[in-house]
């Protein structure tokens, strides 16, 4: 099993990241690696990559796997030893290994006549082994990686990507020690945490694709059917960073996808509600104080992220509205009158680098990767201890399921009476519900299989109602603003709130509605 983390380098601190990582003895290794796939690209398809590499004389043939989290990955390597000329690829290589068996299956007999060479790279790597002080002694090797990856398109044009990427990989010791160094690195280099592979990169660069699909949500997967604290906390960590961590990586890299966008949001709402929500579940408070340390940084990015997508998305579905009811044609985040800027915002990309938010990310990978961390570990794992008992989580659980759910039906009452901001707030711990017991409905299916999906349906048109009411309140605040610049904005202002209070009504009674829903969590 292999744990790391990836890093993307900015062009413009790959002399600094090279000159800090030859103050240790550095070894030099030209990789020169074919990549192998079916035509249907089974393997991409699967999460795993077959691999020729040549390092330096040598010759070394990978097959490697996605597994449980961010950090891990399935791996085996054959030295091949020092032929001149390429070996064939021969998967059967890998025969009585968890991930060749995995191979196995995936290619059927005689699945080695199946595989194509698909794309190559030639990288330069530095490698250097660092020992990390205290934390059991960790040893991480650091691999700074120069060069590019060509795909094999079946023509003569070859397409071409750069490689510039540093590599931390723990050898032994505890996780936490790859965790403290990584963000160490990240810290002082600006670096970004990368989800795309090399083998993924070629791929790409075959199919000419320049965006990839936004990754939304999933259910957690929990390794026994009734967790203790530290297994639900992690399981429902590691499924929001499963969320979020593709988003974000495609964004650092400099995508501008609305969706991406939207769905990190979501990834960041979704952690959030569990870092609160499950904070008192630990064994000994440190995950609820690590959450009070994360939450910062995760608000400011899930704002600014907000900042970017939310006044567009309003424009958007406003303009065509105010159109139909007869209202001129203006934009509201068009600059003033001298053409400056009415907002100077940071880009997606920009927020996702930002060190504090990178630096939160790391700290996430390392929490869900301890449960599953090589055995010299252990330490770790059993400082962390399991957290509150099975039974005893599922009643903390009840509980926090059953207070939000009061407070929805009592807020749902006094809506129209409620501040706006209050009324927000309303629509946030409707939020929280939803995802809380998204995380944690199979821990109940013992009581009703379907109950959860029943109970999820009930809240839906409360949360539409909130969320239009949301966008509305969002795009009157931002016409109001705009007003100062052009009197045009003025029959939006107007418009929307004329709307208002219908609008609170329609909440006050979807709201009402979930007081009959059946709660999936009570016992019968």
């Amino acid at each position: 099993m292999e744990i790391e983390f990836k890093f993307c380098i900015p062009a413009g601190r790959l002399k600094a990241v090279e000159a800090a990582l030859k103050r240790g003895a550095v070894v030099r290794t030209r990789l020169q690696a074919r990549y192998f796939d079916t035509a249907d690209l089974r393997l991409a398809a699967d999460g795993m990559v077959l691999r020729l590499r040549k390092e330096g004389p040598r010759w070394v043939q990978t097959v490697k796997a996605t597994g449980d989290n961010a950090l891990h990955r399935l791996e085996h390597n054959v030295d091949l030893g020092t032929a001149g000329a390429a070996p064939r690829i021969d998967p059967l290589r890998h025969q009585g290994t968890p991930v060749g068996d995995r191979l196995a299956r995936l290619l059927g007999e005689g699945g080695g006549g199946l595989l194509v060479e698909r794309q190559s790279t030639d990288i330069v790597r530095l490698t250097r082994d660092v020992r990390v002080a205290g934390l059991g002694g960790a040893v991480v090797e650091m691999a700074l990686d120069v060069g590019k990856v060509v795909a094999h398109a079946g023509t003569p044009e070859q397409r071409e990507s750069p490689v510039c990427e540093l590599e931390l990989e723990l050898k032994r010791g505890d996780v936490q020690g790859l965790v403290l160094l990584a963000r160490r690195w990240s810290q002082q280099h600006g670096l970004w945490f990368s989800t795309v592979s090399k083998a993924e990169r070629g791929a790409r660069l075959l199919a000419a694709q320049a965006n990839v699909q936004a990754v939304k949500a999933e259910p957690p997967r929990f390794a026994t059917p009734h967790p203790d604290g530290r297994g639900l906390q992690q399981a429902v960590v590691a499924s929001c960073l499963a969320q979020m961590l593709p988003n974000a990586s495609e964004i650092a890299a400099g995508s501008t996808d609305e969706e991406q966008v939207h769905q990190l949001r979501i990834g960041i709402r979704r952690l959030r509600t569990a870092l609160r929500e499950l904070a008192g579940l630990g064994a000994d408070g440190a995950f609820a104080e690590a959450a009070a340390e994360w939450a910062p940084p995760l608000a400011d990015a899930f704002r600014a992220l907000g900042a970017v997508r939310d006044r567009e998305q309003v424009v958007k579905l406003a303009q065509p509205r105010l159109r139909e009811a007869g209202g001129p044609e203006f934009d509201p985040l068009a600059g003033d009158a001298d053409g400056d800027a009415a907002h100077s915002t940071p880009s997606p990309g920009d927020v996702v680098r930002e060190a504090a938010f990178q630096n939160v990310l790391v700290s996430l990978i390392g929490f869900t990767a301890v449960a599953s961390a090589p055995s010299d570990a252990a330490t770790a794992t059993a400082t962390a201890g399991t957290g509150a008992s099975a039974d005893e989580v599922r009643r903390l659980l009840r509980k926090r399921l059953q207070r939000l759910h009061r407070q929805a039906v009592r807020d749902g009452k006094r809506f129209e009476s409620l501040a706006t901001d209050a009324q927000h707030r309303v629509r946030k711990r409707l939020k929280r519900l939803r995802y809380l017991a998204e995380f944690v409905a199979p821990l109940f299916e013992g009581n009703d299989k379907d109950g959860a999906e029943r109970y999820l349906k009930a809240l839906r048109p409360a949360q539409d109602a909130l969320g239009a009411f949301n966008d509305e309140a969002v795009a009157l605040a931002l016409y109001r603003e705009a007003t100062v610049r052009d009197a045009r904005a003025w029959f939006a202002v107007g418009w929307f709130s004329a709307r208002n209070a219908a609008g609170a009504k329609g909440c006050r009674k979807a709201l009402g509605e979930i007081e009959g829903a059946r709660r999936f969590w009570k016992k019968r």
